[in-house]
């Protein structure tokens, strides 16, 4: 939790300390200019990305298939989209790094390489299948029981005498 703390409490200095300095090159209304400037690129490249990542997303569950790489890259873009809408250079940059495809897609397999993803195809008799879940890498959390059962009618008694009382065997 430390370190989120202070990345929101360093962040913002070296937002102010850049603006500052780049203000006091080109002035000050150049650099609200381009602070403006990054936000509106920022913004159509968002627009664009994001439209291509949720048709690529529904292709996916078309075919069947789970689109995890998808979903990374649209939490990427919000966080994108979010940080070229903070007012800051600092922010723009890391921005544009989430928006911009090549090393968006680089960032997410790197990350992806460290997550498994599990997913449950159903239950069947008794039996727990899902693609790709090795039970020997995965300690059980509860005990299985198996067994077999027979369905009875609760309104007849087993017991009953089921034969016809007019008829003589």
């Amino acid at each position: 939790m430390r370190p989120l703390l202070l990345l929101f409490i360093v962040m913002p200095i070296l937002e102010m300390w850049v603006l500052i300095s780049v203000g006091e090159k080109i002035g000050a209304l150049p650099t609200i200019g381009l602070v403006l400037l990054t936000a509106v690129v920022g913004l159509a490249l968002l627009k664009r990305q994001g439209v291509s990542t949720i048709m690529r997303a529904q292709q996916k569950m078309q075919a069947g298939e789970m689109p995890a790489k998808e979903m990374a890259e649209g939490i990427f873009l919000a966080v994108g989209g979010a940080l070229l809408l903070t007012p800051g250079f600092i922010t723009d940059a890391i921005g544009f790094a989430c928006l911009i495809p090549g090393i968006r897609q680089v960032i997410i397999g790197r990350l992806l390489g460290h997550v498994v993803i599990v997913q449950t195809t159903g239950y069947t008799a008794g039996t727990h299948r899902q693609s790709g879940h090795d039970p020997s890498r995965q300690e059980r959390s509860h005990d299985v029981i198996e067994g077999d059962y027979q369905r009875e009618d609760p309104r007849e008694d087993p017991r009953e005498d089921k034969r016809d009382p007019d008829k003589n065997d």
